[in-house]
């Protein structure tokens, strides 16, 4: 058998003859196909606006930017995420808190949450940063009337979970990063996630405010707008408004990510059917445990929970099976133990931690390599 990774992309003809178009025409970055993706992604998702640039992290960082973070004020967010969602409060000079998990879903629990600021003054925090954390969607409602209550901005973490969805106890869907509760979200276009672009990232929002700031600070701060500048000496004329940043997203990258958008639903549903067959393998195997599952679950990851990770571990990749951990706890990193966070800290992220491991999940993952991740997951449990 082949080696099966965890995720791997997915690119045909269609995606190579998009982008071999792009190295034909005038423009490789900074033209059309930007804004094309944009408004593509946005009605995609059902949000006003939509901002493209370079990556994830670039998209985090832009969005605490744009809603204002200062040094100095604290906000909260899960310790079961890639390093970025934590790390764009420190890039402004934020303080970074962590509240403990759902053990079931592994998401943000927002009962810690509350705990947490019902413990402070009010004022205290400023920001919530929750994650649809393996395309689980978050309880954006739970946290919306936190954000409300507490007079924070909502910022949710959508990188695994384009396409995801929940229904609201009034019978409305949302989809995930659609704005209709958060102040804006962001996606990430990296290779394993369900769009991929190589790299490259989006912030959606309701807020045209917001929306142009991030605009503007993804180059440099740099407007050619009149309304936004202070002088005029002509058409070449632009006056840099803002310090920020080179986050732009290539044309070559938008027109990739334009093709795959438009098989991300096909995508989805492929993922909801591998995930569909790991749940009814393992609901009789005492010994795997998969996380909550979930009808508008976007599956960027399939985790289980096994008592001997590590010995599962090694064991699927002598069999070529590169299974993959998600994630070690952020705030028991050596850069955030600095800051006083420590083993025991956080018990129900660190317990999960402890024995998560995610299987393969990708479209592509064909039936016959399926049934074998299967099979010798069940050869090492004794299923």
């Amino acid at each position: 058998m082949k080696p099966i990774p965890y995720g791997r992309q997915s690119i045909d003809a269609e995606d190579i003859a998009a982008v071999t178009e792009v190295l034909q025409d005038d423009f490789l970055t900074q033209g059309p196909r930007i804004a094309n993706f944009e408004e593509k992604f946005a009605e995609y998702i059902g949000t006003p606006h939509a901002v493209a640039v370079s990556n994830g992290t670039a998209a985090l960082h832009l969005a605490v930017m744009a809603l204002g973070l200062q040094p100095g004020q604290k906000v909260i967010t899960t310790p079961i995420t890639f390093a970025a969602s934590a790390n764009c409060v420190r890039y402004e000079g934020g303080e970074v808190h962590f509240a403990d998990i759902d053990p079931e879903t592994a998401l943000l629990d927002p009962k810690a949450v509350r705990k947490l600021l019902e413990a402070a003054p009010m004022g205290t925090y400023k920001g919530l940063i929750p994650v649809d954390f393996a395309g689980y969607p978050t309880d954006l409602v739970a946290f919306r009337e936190l954000a409300d209550e507490f007079n924070l901005w909502l910022l949710e973490d959508a990188c695994h979970a384009p396409g995801g969805s929940f229904t609201d106890a009034q019978g409305v869907n949302h989809r995930c990063g659609d704005s209709s509760l958060a102040d804006a979200a962001i996606f990430s276009f990296h290779p394993v996630k369900h769009i991929a672009c190589g790299e490259g990232g989006m912030v959606t929002m309701a807020s045209a405010e917001l929306a142009d700031s991030v605009s503007r600070l993804r180059t440099h701060g740099i407007t050619k707008d009149p309304a936004q500048m202070q002088e005029n000496h002509g058409g070449w004329y632009y006056e840099m408004v803002d310090l920020g940043y080179n986050y732009r997203l290539t044309d070559m990258q938008a027109a990739l990510g334009i093709t795959q958008l438009a098989k991300a639903e096909a995508g989805l549903a492929r993922r909801r059917e591998i995930a569909q067959l790991y749940d009814t393998t393992f609901a009789e195997v005492a010994a795997v445990r998969p996380l909550q599952g979930h009808l508008g679950h976007a599956y960027h990851l399939y985790v289980i929970r096994v008592a001997d990770r590590k010995g599962l571990y090694d064991h699927l990749r002598s069999k070529n099976i590169y299974s993959q951990v998600h994630y070690e706890p952020v705030h028991l990193q050596p850069y955030y133990r600095q800051f006083g966070w420590k083993s025991g800290d956080l018990p129900l992220a660190e317990a999960y931690y402890e024995q998560c491991l995610s299987l393969p999940m990708y479209p592509t993952l064909t039936a016959e390599e399926q049934a074998y991740v299967i099979q010798s997951v069940m050869e090492y449990v004794g299923g």
